[in-house]
């Protein structure tokens, strides 16, 4: 890194948020640093701004500097590999409240606000926003956005696609943009907000984002069932034709039930938020029908469900250790009790929970095992799904993380080079 550019950066902003990599924290240079390839040793910016932002990527796209675009980090290391980095730029600061529309139930902040702290907002006028990421504790919404990261929720209230009512970002040639709008009915934009869900950051940079907020569930509970996979199936599949409205309904591996000393048995976590009556009402016609099939049940409340719940993020969701391998997958809901019982993730002892009504989950193998990776894609694509790797070792990024084998590749590529061009954004992140 030159000093003309550092120059340049630090006539726009504040020296004092211009980081060289090797003064950065230990935290940022780790997470970096299994992100880039090559020799480059890029500039860790936190600006204060959006509008000191947007002057950063106008100068970058100017020098054709490459930039990495993050929240708190916490993702940073999901997706490919990136090379010649000149910039990381992380939106932490760019966190305030800008609207909450209580009436309206709606809300609207800064990209780099933390979920946590929006939820302790929210809290105060009794409502929440109901996204379950890994990493919930430091996960910003900008982040969450990017790679679409939502768990068992979906079940209930949908992804982030179907909590998103508008978007604000920076261009790759520094503009400021917006589409959808701060109320419901608006539609205006919806499917470039679409496009940038999910997109890791290549489209352009998320600022502002305006979500659909809740009621806080009067109560909340959870049913843990336990035995094996033709029981499990069956109740799956008599709770998805029922009335009954959990939400969450979560298969877990023998492997996950193991680590919650529960036993050997394959694992179905169902939970109601709703008023008390409704809970118990749902929840003895679930364990009647336990009961019928000789299932082990055991009930969660208070703060051993937000134990529980707590566990299971870290079981299925972070890396065990530096060797791990975190995955996302999705499968036809029909088939994810067959793929639970694959010898590769019996003897293996992968964890994995998977969401029974989407088939979308999380994996996690203890080590970089590219034959049973690409074993376990291959059953995923062979019921309607897909195994992206998240989280990986460098040298397991260097390989095919996506398996994408769809015809929309020209199609992303097109879109890619027409909101950015030059290719500065997060470069490598994504398929294109």
């Amino acid at each position: 890194m030159t000093t003309a550019i550092a120059t340049q950066l630090k006539s726009i902003i504040d020296p004092n948020t211009v980081v060289e990599l090797k003064d950065a924290d230990i935290y940022w240079q780790n997470k970096i640093e299994r992100t880039i390839v090559g020799d480059s040793k890029p500039y860790l910016l936190f600006p204060p701004t959006i509008d000191t932002l947007a002057e950063i990527v106008q100068q970058a796209a100017l020098q054709q500097w490459r930039i990495l675009i993050c929240g708190n980090g916490s993702k940073l290391t999901w997706g490919g590999l990136s090379s010649n980095i000149q910039l990381v730029i992380s939106l932490q600061k760019c966190d305030r409240l800008i609207e909450h529309a209580v009436g309206d139930l709606t809300v609207t902040v800064e990209a780099g606000m933390k979920l946590a702290d929006l939820q302790t907002l929210l809290r105060s006028q009794n409502q929440f926003l109901p996204v379950d990421p890994s990493y919930p504790e430091t996960a910003t919404l900008g982040g969450i956005v990017a790679t679409a990261d939502t768990g068992s929720w979906r079940q209930r209230y949908g992804g982030v696609r179907d909590l998103l009512l508008g978007i604000s970002f920076v261009r790759a040639d520094g503009k400021i943009a917006k589409a959808g709008g701060r109320v419901v009915k608006n539609v205006a934009g919806y499917d470039l907000m679409k496009l940038f869900t999910g997109a890791y950051g290549t489209l352009g940079i998320i600022t502002q984002l305006t979500f659909k907020t809740f009621p806080l569930p009067a109560t909340s509970q959870t049913l843990l069932l336990r035995g094996k996979a033709t029981q499990i199936a069956q109740v799956v599949q008599t709770i998805r034709n029922s009335g009954l409205t959990p939400t969450a309904i979560d298969l877990l591996s023998a492997s996950v039930v193991r680590q919650l000393e529960l036993g050997e048995d394959l694992g179905l976590i169902i939970r109601w938020q709703t008023i008390p009556e409704s809970i118990e009402q749902q929840q003895e016609r679930v364990m009647a029908i336990a009961k019928e099939l000789n299932l082990t049940e055991k009930v969660y409340r208070d703060d051993a469900e937000t134990e529980l719940g707590h566990k299971l993020s870290v079981i299925t969701s972070l890396p065990s250790s530096n060797s791990a391998v975190t995955c996302k997958i999705g499968i036809a809901p029909k088939a994810a009790v067959n793929f639970l019982q694959l010898k590769q993730i019996i003897e293996g002892n992968v964890t994995v929970r998977i969401h029974a009504s989407s088939g979308i989950g999380q994996l996690q193998l203890d080590s970089a095992d590219e034959r049973v990776i690409s074993q376990l894609r291959s059953f995923c694509q062979q019921n309607q799904g897909f195994l992206t790797i998240l989280d990986a070792p460098k040298a397991l990024k260097q390989t095919d993380i996506w398996g994408y084998s769809g015809n929309a590749l020209k199609t992303m590529q097109a879109i890619k080079n027409q909101f950015d061009p030059q290719n500065i954004l997060n470069p490598g992140r994504f398929l294109v």
